[in-house]
């Protein structure tokens, strides 16, 4: 499921925007749960997961470029897209990563040559996210998020550092072929992030939060020299 947030202030354009995803979504056969806000301040006290964000940019009170600083600086990954009736305020948009941003009024074409680009974006970003298909469920998880991947049983399992772990079926190859190189496939069983080795000893990966994953005999070596190249990348 694709989770969608729009935020501004004008009650009209919320249902509008709102209306416009659910239609573009449900001609993909996507499923959308879409969560509405009347302001900035609104939007941050939210503690769900958001996919794609829409936020007008000038608002009452906190307007949407500083609800966007914050939001960034609380490490959200969604995508951002900006409502604004003045182009001149977009330029501020790169400091917190837009990813576009429509003007009012919102025509529909214009929403929707914005929404096919997106949803490329959504599945091509391997470098950054991970598009999870669970039946009809969608789900994008950000890389940086993944601690280690475990398969059990034809299913995958993604351990993350939220605690939170997200299964769907898939091989473990296929996984591999979506993931960068921060990952290492150190077991038949196993995938992890470089990123959270604690340490490495006696063939045992030692992951931040306390897991203990094995390393395979045949990839011991090849793992040491892969920690060592992370490390002078880093």
């Amino acid at each position: 499921m694709i989770r969608i947030a729009v935020c501004d202030d004008e009650k009209y354009m919320c249902d509008a925007i709102s209306s416009m995803a659910s239609g573009f979504f449900g001609r993909k056969n996507m499923e959308t749960a879409i969560l509405q806000f009347s302001s900035g301040e609104e939007l941050l006290e939210c503690d769900k997961r958001i996919d794609i964000l829409f936020l007008d940019i000038q608002m009452k009170d906190m307007d949407g470029m500083e609800a966007a600083r914050r939001l960034r600086e609380r490490r959200f990954k969604g995508f951002l897209i900006f409502i604004t009736v003045l182009r001149e305020m977009v330029f501020q948009s790169f400091e917190v990563q837009a990813y576009d941003y429509l003007v009012k009024p919102v025509e529909e074409g214009q929403f929707e040559k914005t929404m096919e680009r997106l949803l490329v974006s959504m599945q091509s970003a391997k470098e950054a996210n991970l598009l999870v298909q669970k039946g009809h469920e969608s789900r994008i998880i950000s890389l940086e998020d993944i601690v280690y991947c475990e398969i059990i049983d034809r299913k995958i399992y993604l351990h993350l550092a939220s605690a939170e772990v997200v299964d769907f079926y898939d091989r473990i190859e296929n996984l591999e072929t979506r993931l960068d190189s921060r990952f290492f496939r150190c077991h038949r069983s196993y995938l992890i992030n470089l990123r959270y080795l604690k340490t490495y000893k006696n063939k045992v990966a030692y992951m931040e939060g306390g897991k203990e994953i094995p390393v395979s005999r045949l990839r011991s070596k090849e793992f040491s020299n892969v920690i060592l190249q992370y490390m002078k990348n880093m």
